[in-house]
């Protein structure tokens, strides 16, 4: 073999070992460098880093924010009733050495195990409540109690939780029917006693507006008979006046007034003597 064809054949040989001792590490990745099988460093930094070849392999894993998508799930409240859960967990590598001894690295594995503790939490946090606390309870609030009582579990992992979100809480038709007529007997109660306040408040400002209409046609009857009371003095008084100025003037014409409502009809007849009082004034016309 040539001089040129060994120097050739020598950086051919440093060229694939010096490829074969690098590696690069991403932002989205962290890495494990192993010795013979035995892990000899995993705090590596984004950025080229190197090995020795054939003593040394890395791996590589996911360090970005993954999601676990549960499936629906039942759980029994305090009152002993199922409910179906849907939830879903963020989360990501945390210790990436914990993380590869605990689950070999798989992130399926890690679902299972996360799904496995999350089902084990929410049937602690579920079994302490009932149907309708778990409706109204603010789910912020849910979400931190599920992962204080998670967090620790799953850190021996190697798994940091992101996110704990439960997506719905329904329940099984047979428990659905039921809910739904008790709560439709419960708003029948209630309408019914809300009526019930409202005829009884109907009644009562009925009787008070037939109580005020009494008062009022009193009092209005009071003044009426009053103002006709003043009427009647003021006219007697005015009778009285007039009178007393000319006797024989208003004995003349009270007269006129007796003959005309006494005359009416022409078939009106009145028996008296000749010599009467009543014609007092028809004898003096003669």
């Amino acid at each position: 073999m040539s001089t040129q064809n060994k120097i050739f054949a020598l950086l051919m040989l440093v060229l694939v070992i010096g490829f074969l001792s690098v590696f690069t590490v991403k932002q989205t990745e962290k890495a494990i460098k192993f010795r013979l099988g035995e892990i000899v460093r995993s705090d590596y930094e984004p950025g080229l880093h190197f090995m020795m070849p054939v003593v040394n392999n890395v791996k590589k894993f996911d360090a970005r924010i993954l999601t676990l998508d549960a499936r629906p799930e039942r759980f029994l409240t305090s009152e002993k009733k199922n409910v179906i859960v849907d939830s879903f967990v963020k989360w990501r590598i945390g210790d990436v050495t914990l993380f590869y001894t605990t689950v070999a690295g798989d992130p399926l594995q890690a679902n299972l195990r996360l799904a496995q503790i999350m089902n084990d939490a929410m049937r602690s946090e579920f079994g302490k409540r009932t149907i309708k606390e778990l409706v109204s309870e603010d789910r912020a609030k849910m979400r931190d109690i599920l992962i204080a009582s998670t967090e620790p579990v799953a850190k021996d992992l190697g798994v940091q939780l992101v996110d704990i979100r439960i997506k719905r809480i329904d329940l099984p038709q047979e428990v659905s029917s039921s809910v739904y007529r008790r709560m439709e007997a419960e708003r029948g109660r209630v309408a019914k006693e809300f009526r019930s306040q409202g005829a009884e408040a109907a009644e009562r400002i009925r009787a008070d507006a037939d109580k005020q209409r009494e008062i009022i046609i009193a009092e209005a009857f009071r003044k009426a008979e009053k103002k006709r009371g003043e009427g009647d003095a003021a006219a007697t008084d005015i009778y009285a006046k007039a009178f007393g100025r000319n006797t024989e003037f208003f004995a003349f014409y009270r007269s006129l007034n007796a003959y005309k409502k006494t005359f009416k009809g022409h078939n009106d007849m009145l028996v008296l003597e000749p010599d009467s009082e009543f014609f007092k004034y028809f004898k003096q016309m003669k």
